[in-house]
């Protein structure tokens, strides 16, 4: 058992002020009104630990070039440092072959209870040709039987898969959702018509919002329209200031509320180590300050992390500091389906962040393990 002291504590409703967190076998068992006597003091603001479902690499790590356990550990790693304390790891576009060796490598770090893996992310194959970004051309597809068979596999924790709708039809993707994945939009150029039939069929969510996807015209409302105003569907959103505009970050906030708006980093390998440069299917993605780019100049991925998301966007929207953390880690949580997590409350697994006055991470824990203390500035 271990007892902590935090001067201020966000429980997911709200913040409080010197309350006493008691853990036992990794969740949390009781939150209370205490003292700092018997107790290691967190001196910070205390929240649930970052929930991240959008995650190529980090660590030095890419996933599409290394499907291992080890390289799923040092990404988890990379990104601890900065809160996350679950992810989903993303299999960005590629062959069926490196598919089944993620899902193999995912399947095993959940039977050796790996920390901080939750599950998968397939972000394509099934994309629009025209709306595709970095995802290699030549990997491109409609869905086969063997995608399928990788995709619908039970041993990989909580799967998601980022399609296109114009791909793949409303009844595919029911039949995706009935067994159990979660489908979101993303990388399309579809109608508003295309779009609302694959949310009736059972998508559930967008992938980063603004990025890859059909505009908001005043006679073709687009993929953007059904994000913004659907109440069925939950929107990632890339806040690093690269991606998305921060007066679209505001208008996303603003219209949709941080009850459908969750943070994503979209993090390449570089967050969480020195790395400055990767190769990518014969081009090189460079790290430019706070942004990625191909040789051409075009964004590829983020060097974002959770924390600096958090940050980002509390300077955004100049405020709400609730919302914005329910953003990075309620609700992720609830999107995957995941009610464990995400809240910190009697009961829930003990995962859980420190951050200071400036939002910066100072340690975290998972299931009640510190995984993580304070980088040097």
């Amino acid at each position: 058992m271990s007892q902590y002291f935090a001067t201020r504590l966000f429980d997911g409703h709200q913040i409080q002020e010197s309350i006493c967190i008691t853990v036992e076998k990794g969740l949390i068992t009781s939150i209370e009104k205490g003292d700092a006597s018997d107790a290691i003091v967190l001196d910070g603001l205390v929240t649930a630990g970052f929930i991240d479902t959008q995650v190529n690499g980090g660590g030095g790590v890419l996933f599409n070039d290394d499907q291992s356990v080890n390289a799923l550990n040092t990404i988890m790693k990379g990104h601890s440092k900065f809160g996350t304390t679950g992810m989903l790891p993303t299999l960005i576009t590629d062959n069926n072959t490196k598919m089944q060796n993620a899902a193999n490598a995912i399947s095993q770090a959940l039977e050796e209870n790996m920390l901080g893996i939750l599950g998968v992310h397939f972000e394509g194959p099934h994309l629009s040709l025209a709306k595709k970004g970095i995802h290699p051309k030549s990997q491109v597809r409609a869905m086969s039987d063997a995608d399928l068979q990788v995709i619908i596999r039970k041993d990989l924790g909580k799967v998601l898969v980022t399609l296109a709708p114009e791909t793949v039809s409303p009844d595919v993707i029911a039949d995706l959702v009935q067994q159990g994945v979660i489908v979101a939009l993303g990388h399309s150029g579809a109608d508003i018509d295309t779009v609302l039939a694959a949310i009736d069929a059972g998508a559930s969510g967008f992938t980063h919002l603004f990025n890859a996807m059909s505009g908001l015209t005043a006679r073709e409302p687009g993929m953007i329209a059904a994000a913004l105003s659907d109440t069925r569907v939950i929107c990632g959103l890339i806040a690093d200031l690269q991606h998305v505009h921060p007066y679209n970050c505001k208008l996303a906030f603003n219209s949709i509320g941080a009850k459908r708006l969750m943070l994503v980093t979209d993090a390449m390998a570089h967050v969480g180590s020195s790395t400055q440069t990767i190769s990518w299917h014969g081009n090189i993605i460079t790290r430019h300050g706070d942004k990625l780019t191909l040789e051409n100049g075009d964004i590829a991925g983020s060097c974002l992390d959770m924390a600096g998301s958090v940050k980002n966007m509390h300077e955004i929207v100049q405020g709400q500091l609730e919302d914005i953390l329910n953003m990075a880690a309620k609700v992720p949580a609830g999107f995957i389906g995941l009610n464990n997590i995400g809240q910190l409350r009697v009961g829930k697994q003990a995962d859980f962040v420190l951050l200071n006055e400036q939002l910066k991470c100072e340690a975290c824990w998972i299931k009640g393990k510190q995984v993580s203390a304070r980088l040097a500035d």
